[in-house]
């Protein structure tokens, strides 16, 4: 029967530490379903949501720890239930930037959540030279949801913090 791991893992930012990680997940007899990385600074953070039988998980939570020590890295591990896809069918990427403000991305995450919409990636940044901060933010909708209104809201809330936005339908 299949197991399920989600690993994260963060730390200085090397050439080859993923490589690393992943070929221990290998070495393990793990296949890897996802996986997600991003440099911040000079951090990297990464994440893997892994399946494997019994065997092949239990030996990776086993040898981890000291490959992570060895790699100067932060590690979690945490067993789940399973994997399901996104459905990539119905899913959209909102976005916006403009002059950084306290509170823009707390009240676009809020929009969502008010909504019970869920986030399955986000995005933000700024831009120090400019101050301009931007966010991508990507969400499926259910069939029953108007995107129309929902975007009208979304461009009324980008209004009140005079950023730029817009709701768009992605071809994944």
């Amino acid at each position: 029967m299949s197991q399920y791991l989600v690993l994260t893992a963060m730390g200085p930012d090397r050439t080859g530490i993923v490589s690393e990680l992943i070929k221990l997940a290998s070495e393990c007899g793990c296949n890897i379903l996802d996986s997600k990385m991003a440099i911040f600074g000079e951090e990297f953070a990464f994440i893997m949501m892994l399946k494997g039988d019994n065997a092949s998980i239990n030996q990776l939570e086993v040898k981890l720890p000291a490959r992570a020590m060895e790699l100067e890295l932060l590690t979690m591990m945490k067993r789940t239930s399973g994997y399901k896809p996104l459905d990539h069918s119905q899913q959209y990427q909102a976005q916006y930037s403009g002059i950084d403000q306290p509170g823009v991305l707390k009240a676009v995450t809020a929009f969502f959540a008010h909504r019970n919409i869920d986030l399955s990636s986000l995005r933000s940044e700024i831009n120090p030279e400019t101050d301009i901060m931007s966010a991508t933010l990507m969400f499926t909708m259910n069939g029953d949801s108007c995107i129309n209104a929902l975007e009208n809201e979304f461009l009324q809330l980008c209004e009140q913090f005079n950023v730029q936005g817009c709701i768009k339908k992605t071809n994944y």
